[in-house]
């Protein structure tokens, strides 16, 4: 079973948390720890123009030592974040962050910004997908059911 991304959506919700392009980084960790979350979608409206992260905090932020009450957000967010559609399915997204090694990645759908899923989203729906496949194959081995 390899179900498209939207599917992650439905499951977790398509609930977007994001910040405008005009936000400080504080405004930008302000948003993440109250959501508890590690990535925030930086937006023009509806336009998608950004990813703030973690790692940019660390990276862009910490070591380059610029203050987060007065450092634009626009200054050290990742822009054109690279993106999947709705219809992508889960190895494509799983391959993708591999490979990209990114740990969150916006979907769309159409062109328009529907939820965003992260690594550990994937990792769950991996999961709990073995786990049904692994009961499955144990109701088969024990004859409770037949093909």
């Amino acid at each position: 079973m390899n179900p498209p991304v939207s599917t992650l959506l439905a499951d977790k919700g398509s609930a977007i948390v994001s910040v405008p392009s005009s936000a400080t980084v504080g405004d930008a960790v302000r948003v993440m720890n109250t959501h508890k979350v590690g990535a925030v979608l930086v937006m023009d409206g509806e336009r998608l123009t950004g990813i703030f992260t973690e790692r940019d905090v660390l990276y862009r932020v910490v070591a380059a030592e610029l203050p987060p009450a007065t450092t634009p957000l626009a200054q050290v967010m990742t822009r054109n974040p690279k993106v999947l559609q709705a219809d992508a399915t889960v190895a494509d997204a799983l391959a993708f962050i591999s490979e990209k090694r990114c740990r969150h990645l916006p979907i769309l759908d159409n062109g328009k910004l529907i939820g965003l899923i992260s690594q550990g989203d994937i990792t769950r729906w991996l999961v709990e997908a073995h786990k049904a496949q692994a009961e499955h194959l144990m109701h088969y081995i024990s004859g409770e059911y037949s093909v």
